[in-house]
């Protein structure tokens, strides 16, 4: 599984990406976690505001910062 955290770098951004990683390591789950920070990286993956989460290429959080539970429940409904 791929999971993308899209953002410049911000407070928010590195919040999201700390919470994937708690939850992968939580649930046991292998994946490829990247980080992009590339603007225009971020904006030809169609993002106009960050942060965001993308699973397997669909994004699933854009704006916001996703709660654990939120993380959690997303994964493991990825992962079958």
């Amino acid at each position: 599984m791929k999971i993308e955290v899209l953002g410049p770098g911000c407070p928010k951004c590195h919040d999201t990406f700390g919470k994937v990683r708690q939850v992968l390591d939580e649930v046991k789950l292998e994946a490829e976690l990247v980080k992009i920070t590339d603007v225009f990286e971020i904006i030809d993956k169609g993002i106009s505001i960050t942060p965001a989460l993308i699973v397997e290429g669909e994004v699933k959080f854009q704006g916001r910062v996703p709660s654990i539970a939120d993380i959690r429940n997303l994964l493991l409904e990825a992962k079958g």
